[in-house]
């Protein structure tokens, strides 16, 4: 059955985690980050978590508003969403050891050429009510169709305008065969496709793949590092669209030039094609 438009305005949560320490740990580990930030929780001031740790925190309610009842999709549609772009503003530094509330809201529906895409609108609280971060993450559901009017309650806010600063940088990074492996298992954000080569060659992909979100990461690893003296917990917003897979066992380029608040960027894999286009970040103080 179609996706229902009308499912425009569902809602899941709230839905509360502790993130322990152990937690925050894994997940700079299941990205390669041992900076003493991240990873030495006897600093003085303690640890954060690191910024892309909203994608584990977000995961839950993000899967559950595609299973509602009011979504209208079965199992089988469900299964043909692929992840296409991701905007986060970040408030504050999440920090270990915080009772995080996590609450989603479908807030757009549309029909476009290969489907329909939808966007959520998640956001993470402490629960003493301090804000950590709004997302806005957007889907594809591959072939199915959309039934009733284009709906569209809410998207991400626009970019600010920027001006350059400094000339595009390229890095190459290798990816690691085990890596999805890794990532996989220190996030706890799991699907067959990126672990299994049977049921990635079973979904008609050439290998396993590495998670878009994983990708993202490097990306904005090599963004804090090239901007001196701005560590992560000065980045306020960042956004990416996943267009291209990245292989494990390959490379990717990671090209990025510096603008008056920020940076733009993109991820380029091994054969040339856009892995992370439309990148974006900003910083502040």
């Amino acid at each position: 059955m179609p996706i229902l438009s009308s499912a425009v305005g569902s809602e899941t949560g709230p839905y509360e985690k502790e993130l322990t320490t152990r937690h925050a740990l894994a997940y700079a580990a299941g990205l390669g980050e041992t900076a003493s930030i991240y990873f030495d929780d006897a600093r003085a001031g303690g640890i954060v978590s690191h910024p892309m740790i909203v994608m584990p925190l977000e995961w839950p309610v993000s899967r559950d508003l595609r299973e509602l009842p009011t979504f209208g999709a079965n199992a089988a549609e469900r299964r043909r969403v692929v992840h296409a772009e991701q905007d986060t503003e970040l408030f504050a530094p999440i920090r270990p050891e915080t009772r995080v509330i996590c609450k989603g809201r479908l807030v757009a529906a549309k029909r476009i050429k290969p489907g329909t895409m939808t966007i959520s609108r998640l956001t993470l609280e402490s629960n003493d009510g301090t804000p950590l971060s709004t997302s806005y993450s957007t889907a594809i559901y591959r072939g199915v169709e959309l039934q009733g009017d284009d709906n569209i309650e809410d998207q991400p806010p626009d970019w600010p305008e920027q001006s350059i600063k400094g000339h595009s940088t390229e890095t190459v990074v290798q990816i690691p065969r085990e890596l999805p492996h890794i990532y996989t298992e220190c996030t706890n954000l799991w699907n067959p496709i990126h672990t299994e080569r049977k049921v990635a060659l079973a979904a008609g992909l050439p290998d396993i793949i590495l998670h878009g979100t994983c990708t993202l990461a490097i990306a904005l690893k090599e963004l804090i590092a090239a901007r001196q003296n701005c560590g992560s917990t000065k980045l306020k917003r960042f956004t990416g669209r996943f267009s291209s897979m990245v292989i494990p066992g390959s490379s990717i380029r990671v090209r990025h030039t510096t603008m008056s608040e920020g940076s733009e960027f993109e991820v380029v894999n091994v054969d040339g094609e856009l892995a992370i286009s439309r990148g974006r970040a900003i910083f502040g103080d």
